[in-house]
């Protein structure tokens, strides 16, 4: 995706913490001109110390950039002081994830799971706006005065409760779909996991289909469903929205009807990159299994899928196959290349072993 926008990024001093927002800044269309590491991003005034915040200061006056993109989630009041004595906006971490979800909404669904985000992003902030106009301490707060701040709140939650109706028709649909399917005895699969991981490339070896398939983060906002045949059945392939570390509840929540096709799926199909280090998926994969267990997704029915084996080498999988193992014992695994399609038998195969475990003996076509 074309960056059209320049920025500092602050950071955690964490090489995977700094690799993940450099990904979110890129996706969000920002092109990181300096990033810049501080132990601590919440403290009092500015979420970062005075004198970082002074630092940051001459930095945007020598870069001339557009934003400062702080990777942590900070208070109104410590963004907007930081940006008064800056002079330029200061993005936190949530709102550079809704700008991504924005810029990839592509269905009416997504758009407005996204739109009623922003809407509580912005309510939390109204909220603080309120309170701040009330109690003198901000005058003019944003611009705002006691009574424009509250009319503001009161459009925001006005405006949310529109959005919440309307997904609510559309999670009705859903249902209904789901109703279809359990009458004819159509099983769904679901494919998870973190963003980037291959999640939409495998859908696409399995379906034929040609999803859009990028490097970039959360390529995928809505979940799409497609029928393939498995030896002589068939079944519906699903594929969902990515995780993302620390992604705020009220995000989680406002996707609620897409990722619940996870909570109805016969399996779900939990997707690893390979060719990361292996305490990085590690750490992807305990975030991804807590977001499944908030959604009430019981790990009996997911299944590892290794993915991008074609980018190890073999000694290098046996190692991270080793540990996952020890870690997850009872875990279903697979290890395969949704790019070459190597493997990806053994993952029909598994598929077919767990829900049609009396056809086994039947072969299922690569």
């Amino acid at each position: 995706m074309q960056c059209d926008r320049d920025a500092i990024l602050v950071t955690y001093p964490v090489n995977y913490v700094i690799k993940e927002a450099a990904s979110l800044a890129d996706a969000a269309g920002y092109e990181i001109q300096k990033i810049v590491t501080q132990k601590h991003l919440t403290k009092s005034k500015f979420g970062v110390g005075r004198g970082k915040a002074e630092e940051l200061k001459d930095l945007a006056k020598s870069i001339q950039c557009d934003a400062i993109i702080i990777d942590e989630v900070i208070k109104p009041t410590q963004q907007y002081n930081l940006a008064s004595l800056c002079g330029i906006e200061v993005v936190d971490r949530e709102r550079l994830i809704l700008d991504i979800f924005e810029r990839r909404a592509s269905t009416a669904e997504s758009k407005i799971q996204i739109k009623l985000a922003q809407l509580r992003y912005e309510m939390i902030r109204a909220r603080e706006k309120v309170r701040l106009a009330k109690a003198g301490e901000q005058p003019g707060f944003f611009g705002m005065g006691k009574y424009d701040a509250e009319v503001y709140y009161l459009d925001i939650r006005r405006r949310a409760a529109v959005l919440k109706a309307k997904l609510l028709k559309e999670e009705s649909r859903r249902e209904i779909h789901r109703t279809q399917r359990f009458k004819s005895r159509l099983r769904t699969i679901s494919i998870a996991g973190y963003t980037s991981a291959g999640k939409t490339s495998l859908f696409n070896i399995l379906t034929g289909e040609s999803k859009t398939v990028g490097q970039g983060l959360f390529t995928t906002l809505s979940t799409f469903t497609r029928a393939i045949a498995l030896g002589n059945n068939k079944v519906l392939l699903s594929d969902t929205v990515g995780f993302v570390s620390k992604l705020p509840p009220y995000m989680i929540d406002a996707f609620k009807s897409t990722l619940n096709e996870l909570v109805y799926s016969a399996l779900v199909l939990l997707i690893l990159d390979a060719s990361e280090p292996l305490t990085d998926m590690k750490r992807k994969l305990a975030s991804s299994i807590r977001i499944l267990s908030e959604l009430n997704v019981h790990m009996s029915r997911v299944v590892f899928v290794i993915n991008k084996i074609d980018l190890v080498s073999a000694d290098d999988l046996d190692v991270k196959l080793l540990d996952l193992r020890r870690d997850h014992p009872n875990a279903y695994t697979v290890c395969l290349s949704a790019k070459t399609s190597d493997k990806i038998g053994d993952l029909k195969s598994l598929i077919k072993e767990l829900l049609y475990p009396s056809l086994v003996n039947l072969d299922v076509p690569n």
